[in-house]
């Protein structure tokens, strides 16, 4: 599955709203709400979980996703150690990450692309990516109907 950098993942893009994710990738595993009242779905299969913005019209705006299928600039990632793929994407000229730890977890963000690289043990165990905001500071979602 492709990550596409500030769009979505594969055939996901920022903006969709659940039906068209439904028609798609068909029911989710789960569909919950959370303490924001967002809705997500789940997806074991695609090892995703997508959030659709209850603020914004219930749109999607975040995806979570753990597959070792997601490549990113033809790169796999999940798996592999921090300092490899770090390494890849400095070719892209993606080198500014702001660091967070939690026990055994770090969070390498990036907000130029509005992505987050999770790791445990210095290996990649978790890509999150968001729709990112333009300079109105609004939304700038990807799905056009």
């Amino acid at each position: 599955m492709k990550i596409n950098l500030k769009n979505g993942i594969d055939k996901l893009l920022f903006g969709m709203k659940q039906n068209d994710v439904t028609a798609l990738y068909g029911k989710p595993n789960r569909n919950y709400k959370d303490e924001d009242d967002n809705v997500i779905f789940a997806y074991n299969a695609l090892k995703m979980r997508l959030t659709f913005y209850q603020e914004e019209d219930l749109k999607l705006g975040y995806i979570v996703a753990s597959s070792a299928d997601l490549e990113l600039f033809g790169n796999t990632i999940i798996g592999k150690k921090i300092t490899e793929v770090k390494k890849e994407l400095a070719t892209k000229g993606i080198t500014k990450y702001n660091q967070e730890d939690f026990d055994t977890f770090e969070n390498y963000f990036n907000e130029d692309n509005w992505f987050i690289l999770q790791t445990e043990f210095d290996e990649v165990v978790k890509f999150e990516i968001g729709a990112i905001i333009n300079a109105k500071d609004e939304f700038d979602w990807k799905f056009k109907k």
